[in-house]
């Protein structure tokens, strides 16, 4: 019988991961951690070092762990233990994987705030204050290690000795890189091999690499044809219909939202054949036919309301343009313009997303251009000759979109977490109102480098004018130029607005705060 995998195993792990910057030191560590895990709990160990629980959301938030009236657990370190052969018997039993995973399960099926709360006190009490700050990190999300997918990739073929490349394609098929570590560490290469697409059970979707400019892409191709596709502002869906014809939609994520699009649905369902694997978007659109603001998309999507009230007021539109599965052939690894051939046979153009296939730069720029004047984000352009490689971004498909910058002050820093523990890191971004003064329209801690962090943590410092909590408030003097996807309207900050996709482009140390862009110019890219 093997023993119990403890918490403090893989807090300490995970602390030693976050410590070191060496990738292959980081590989070793994490390999070193499954190949000594109880085989049941491989998979949550696996999910835990991939920074999420195999539960998804549990809802818990911030919220809920403030407030937890819980002391440190009274119980002794893991070098405390080794040395003290009998602990006290008043210290409560050290935590195991099992202990932590049967908690959070049963967080996920509880709904009742008191009964959340109820079970956070008692798994708390238990544990130390480190894996009080893991819990909660793991319960946030917020578990940064660096490379946290790739890593666990390569620490899982390290730990079974399989081929890394066979693990990848498990879990692209199995929609679960952890799942697919457990299988190799149980059943090997012959286990992995095993592993099919299987409509009903979502896999990873493919994701796409980004340029500047449409012609770049043409340009890269050398002459070759390129499929470019209409980039729509909506939530990306993955379609199933298994044998009994019987459809359920997944997002991104994973998440099953099949009962809130029903529009999604009845497209699939009316298709001809079998079963189906499809790749596509879902979006809210004007009665002119223009996209809504995405986040308009988002709320319908994400609704526990009326679906037949939500759908009168912001009906859906599905888009699809990928096809991994038709009546028993999986076409993955077909390139796409021969799943493109099978989709544009098998799904109508009213639900197939605009698209040109070019090799002429200046009909892929007219393409662009006519997408978004039309209201879509840009476009896709996607290699004819590419597999489906699902979870991974990479050239064969490259998204072009119009980039917005803005030159904004920076107004307080957090201290990161993980690698990036004593740095100052996400930045608060403010711009001019009309009195001169800075109100906040965002955060972002994308695009900086290990030099931008250790720049940017002395140059704060200096500025420093209080603190709160992980909060390092600082004198509105640095321009920072961002780029962003857009600017959608939210309640989150004084602003009024909120920042897509931020990230840092550089620092202007040339450039005066008084100079900084308007609320009212942020609020004009508003969507």
């Amino acid at each position: 019988m093997e023993a119990a995998t403890m918490l403090s195993e893989v807090v300490a792990t995970s602390r030693e991961v976050a410590a070191t910057r060496s990738r292959l030191a980081k590989t070793a560590l994490v390999a070193e951690l499954l190949v000594v895990t109880d085989p049941a709990q491989v998979r949550t160990v696996a999910s835990w070092l991939a920074g999420r629980l195999p539960q998804g959301r549990v809802g818990v938030g911030w919220r809920s762990l403030g407030d937890l009236p819980v002391p440190v657990a009274d119980r002794p370190s893991a070098s405390e233990v080794s040395s003290a052969p009998d602990p006290p018997p008043s210290a409560p039993e050290p935590l195991t994987v099992a202990d932590v995973d049967t908690a959070m399960s049963a967080l996920a099926a509880t709904s009742g705030r008191t009964a959340r709360h109820e079970i956070l006190v008692d798994l708390y009490a238990r544990a130390t204050a480190d894996e009080q700050d893991y819990l909660s990190r793991l319960l946030l999300g917020e578990v940064r290690q660096g490379s946290l997918d790739g890593m666990l990739l390569a620490a899982g073929a390290r730990a079974a000795d399989v081929d890394e490349a066979l693990l990848r394609r498990a879990a692209m098929l199995a929609g679960d890189l952890p799942l697919a570590v457990h299988i190799a560490l149980t059943d090997g290469e012959d286990g992995l091999a095993a592993v099919r697409l299987q409509p009903g059970r979502p896999i990873q979707p493919m994701l796409a690499g980004s340029a500047a400019e449409v012609e770049e892409v043409i340009e890269r191709l050398a002459g070759d044809k390129v499929a470019l596709d209409t980039k729509v502002d909506g939530i990306r869906v993955q379609v199933h219909r298994d044998e009994q014809r019987e459809v359920r939609v997944f997002t991104r994520s994973l998440d099953d939202i099949t009962t809130r699009v029903p529009e999604v649905v009845e497209v699939a369902a009316a298709l001809p054949g079998g079963p189906l694997v499809l790749d596509g978007e879902a979006v809210a659109l004007t009665p002119e036919g223009r996209a809504r603001p995405f986040q308009e998309t988002g709320a319908r999507t994400a609704s526990q309301g009326s679906v037949a009230e939500l759908r009168a007021s912001t009906p859906l539109t599905t888009y699809l343009f990928d096809v991994l599965h038709v009546d028993g052939r999986d076409l993955i690894d077909e390139p796409y313009r021969e799943r493109l051939q099978v989709l544009t046979d098998l799904v109508p153009e009213s639900a197939r997303v605009p698209g040109l296939v070019t090799a002429d730069p200046g009909a892929a720029r007219a393409f662009f251009d006519e997408a978004v004047a039309a209201g879509h984000e840009g476009v896709v352009a996607k290699t004819l000759d590419a597999p489906y490689a699902a979870g991974r971004r990479g050239s064969a498909w490259t998204k072009v979109k119009p980039r917005h910058t803005l030159d904004l002050v920076v107004l307080a820093v957090e201290w990161g977490s993980g690698r990036r523990r004593g740095w100052l890191s996400n930045i608060h971004l403010g711009a001019r109102g009309e009195d001169g003064s800075f109100v906040m329209v965002g955060k972002t801690f994308k695009g900086m480098t290990d030099e931008i962090l250790a720049w940017q943590t002395e140059r704060f410092l200096e500025l420093e004018t209080s603190r709160e909590g992980h909060v390092v408030h600082v004198e509105p003097v640095v321009v920072v130029e961002i780029a962003l996807d857009g600017v959608q309207t939210s309640r989150r900050y004084p602003g009024g607005v909120a920042l897509r996709f931020a990230r840092v482009l550089r620092y202007r140390e040339d450039k005066p705060a008084a100079e900084a862009d308007t609320l009212a110019t942020v609020q004009e890219l508003r969507g």
